[in-house]
């Protein structure tokens, strides 16, 4: 694909544990958002970096490289420093974007922050501790179920049911419309488009 030079460039990091295993779990919604992107894309994720899979293309006129960190979850930040650390032109506060799980938001709700804590969640800790800092546009999809659980940690390696799977994919494709939105019209307006909005059942 012809890139033009003078475009926005993003780093679009979805987060994940990397295996079969771990493809259709809850804590993958970050892989499987980046696979429907480049899917949608045409853009092969498989260029090995700095422990990670990438693909570059363009989207809403941005040049994007979509991430897959191959660290599992714990040390994603080691992938996403040495990314950045190789991309002086992608600064971290308005061009890295962030894609993860959110065991706090109902299933199916999305929210977009422009900085903010991890949250409990592990990918997210481990970037804020690599970069020395909160300043990241950041992604949340919402997998909190509507009954109490015991194990969080179990809760979220376990994979989505069969008959969840369809409510996924719709989840997906509205996750992919708040992404495009942040790189159409940046983080600001796309969180007026799309924090109320989500699909709302158990998954």
């Amino acid at each position: 694909m012809e890139l033009t030079s003078g475009q926005r460039k993003y780093l679009v990091v979805g987060l994940g544990n990397p295996g079969k295993e771990y493809e259709w779990t809850r804590h993958n919604l970050g892989f499987l958002l980046i696979d429907k992107l480049a899917a949608d894309e045409r853009i092969d994720v498989k260029r090995r970096e700095c422990q990670s899979l990438i693909g570059r293309g363009e989207i809403e006129g941005c040049t994007v490289e979509l991430v897959k960190p191959q660290t599992f979850m714990n040390l994603s930040g080691d992938a996403i420093a040495c990314l950045l650390g190789k991309r002086e032109q992608v600064d971290a506060s308005s061009r890295l974007i962030v894609i993860s799980d959110d065991l706090a938001l109902p299933f199916g709700k999305i929210r977009i922050r422009e900085r903010g804590s991890a949250g409990g969640h592990n990918g997210l800790k481990s970037i804020i501790g690599a970069l020395g800092s909160q300043e990241f546009i950041r992604l949340r999809i919402g997998i909190q179920p509507e009954h109490p659980i015991a194990d969080a940690r179990r809760f979220v390696l376990d994979s989505f049911s069969s008959s969840a799977r369809l409510e996924v994919e719709k989840i997906l494709d509205h996750s992919a419309a708040a992404l495009r939105a942040i790189l159409k019209s940046g983080a600001l307006q796309a969180m007026t488009e799309h924090n109320s909005n989500g699909v709302t059942s158990d998954g």
